[in-house]
């Protein structure tokens, strides 16, 4: 898969047709017309290559984070498990030392505190979240003249 290209120039997918002209002469040759549809035209095709740029990092970034989930997954059940037994085997060995409810309710606690360090290390990955980098950084170079200008301003 290719990925699309910004600006005029051979190879950069743009259209023949919608071509700026390149001299001053051709510019003051050219009716407001024709370089009104140009300026669309080009809008059009950036706009174009921005969409598939973003869909096309989607795609990358959500293969890596499906096949993850899916390691993930299989290895919290896994992790689930052993969890599951060894609390178990914690229980009996604390049921014979004590009453069988304080013993269920220390394995529970050792939980809790578990759970609470593990939320806590999630949040903190979480907002370490790449997100779509290339394409905002493609974003951010569209000219200024095409961005919204802020109130007042009078043209």
């Amino acid at each position: 898969m290719t990925m699309p290209t910004q600006g005029p120039g051979p190879g950069s997918g743009h259209h023949p047709d919608a071509g700026a002209p390149h001299t001053a002469d051709e510019v003051r040759n050219s009716s407001l017309g024709d370089l009104m549809r140009q300026v669309t035209t080009d809008l059009s095709t950036l706009m174009r290559q921005e969409v598939e740029l973003a869909k096309a990092e989607i795609r990358q970034e959500g293969r890596k984070a499906g096949k993850a989930a899916g390691l993930f997954g299989g290895a919290g059940f896994g992790g689930y498990m052993v969890a599951l037994f060894v609390s178990i085997a914690v229980w009996q060995f604390l049921d014979n030392v004590m009453d069988s409810g304080l013993a269920a309710l220390i394995v529970a606690v050792i939980w809790a505190a578990v759970a609470a360090v593990l939320y806590s290390m999630a949040k903190k990955n979480a907002q370490h979240v790449r997100g779509l980098k290339k394409t905002n950084d493609s974003v951010q170079r569209i000219p200024d003249a095409l961005k919204p200008h802020p109130e007042g301003v009078t043209r």
